[in-house]
């Protein structure tokens, strides 16, 4: 079975000529300001042989937002590079492996009712699995075309590739074999989204926000007076092709989005890994209220369901989750 994000001939952080280009959408660089955390400084201590241990802060500081690949000029998959380098730090350090050890033991498996072969099937993420009637809600999302609910969503999974944890060949397979007999998935998470086009080569894979945005009701539904937060991992795994689709939507609808100049999607950074760790480099709250600096809206509409609270806390005015418009 092929791993995820395998890459023939790709380049790595030797091929980092140290531009900063990847520093233009960091939020990491933005709060602090340190180059050490960032993918410049990751690459630049690779090449000069700093040992990956000496470079455990820098590697869990990351949020795997993926605003720094459209960026890089020499298309290095920085995303990826994060993930092997997290894969490397496992067994070095055991208060590093008991913190991620508790958080997957909270992120247990949860089955639902597997929608049937013939259907589109939703794979949503934990947030948004948690809350059943937003879950609901996002089923009839689907453009005409008949959507059920993964009966694995695969929680446990996403936090693997997230943390670096090897994910075991079973469950994988557990996981990958209902997926295998459905004719189209539409994904929640973002790096579980990459993975899914790796691991089930050929079928039509989307992320949720590209799919429900996909649909006219939801785009009638948006109007001038909307702010609209794309999450940035989905969105910037596919970038090219993305980009084309939200610029669309922007100009269809009049609404403003968290794009910045160079159309890279700057995120509030509420569902990554530092932040469940608590070990965020980034004041979530902070980001949030730079992303609407300057903006005039009367609603703020989420693809991601962790960023409704943190956009609440910052505002008055509402915000809704994207599976809330039809």
């Amino acid at each position: 079975m092929a791993t995820p994000h395998t890459h023939a001939a790709t380049p790595g952080h030797e091929a980092c000529s140290g531009c900063s280009l990847c520093l233009l959408a960091c939020p990491v660089w933005r709060a602090t300001r340190d180059i050490r955390l960032t993918p410049h400084g990751r690459a630049k201590a690779i090449q000069n042989g700093v040992a990956v241990l000496e470079l455990a802060e820098s590697i869990d500081a990351c949020t795997l937002c993926g605003a720094c690949e459209p960026a890089c000029p020499e298309n290095i998959p920085l995303v990826d590079a994060v993930q092997q380098l997290r894969k490397q730090l496992a067994g070095l350090s055991p208060e590093r492996d008991a913190l991620l050890k508790t958080l997957l033991d909270q992120h247990v498996v949860v089955n639902h009712r597997q929608g049937s072969a013939s259907e589109t099937l939703l794979v949503p993420d934990r947030a948004l699995a948690e809350h059943p009637a937003m879950t609901e809600r996002a089923l009839k999302l689907s453009a005409g075309r008949p959507m059920g609910m993964a009966g694995d969503i695969g929680a446990d999974i996403a936090l693997m590739l997230e943390s670096g944890t090897p994910v075991p060949g079973e469950r994988l397979q557990r996981f990958l074999d209902p997926l295998q007999k459905v004719g189209r998935l539409v994904v929640g998470d973002g790096l579980l989204l990459r993975a899914l086009r790796t691991w089930l080569p050929g079928k039509p894979i989307d992320g949720f926000g590209f799919a429900a945005t996909s649909v006219a009701n939801v785009r009638r539904s948006l109007g001038q007076d909307d702010f609209y937060v794309i999450e940035s991992r989905a969105f910037h795994s596919d970038w090219e092709r993305l980009v084309l689709h939200y610029d669309a939507l922007r100009v269809e609808s009049g609404c403003a989005m968290n794009l910045d100049l160079q159309r890279l999607a700057i995120p509030t950074t509420a569902g990554s890994l530092p932040a469940l760790t608590g070990k965020n480099r980034v004041d979530v709250h902070d980001q949030a209220r730079w992303i609407l600096e300057g903006r005039e809206f009367s609603r703020i509409v989420v693809e991601d369901f962790n960023d409704i609270a943190i956009f609440n806390a910052v505002t008055d005015k509402p915000v809704v989750h994207l599976a809330e418009l039809r």
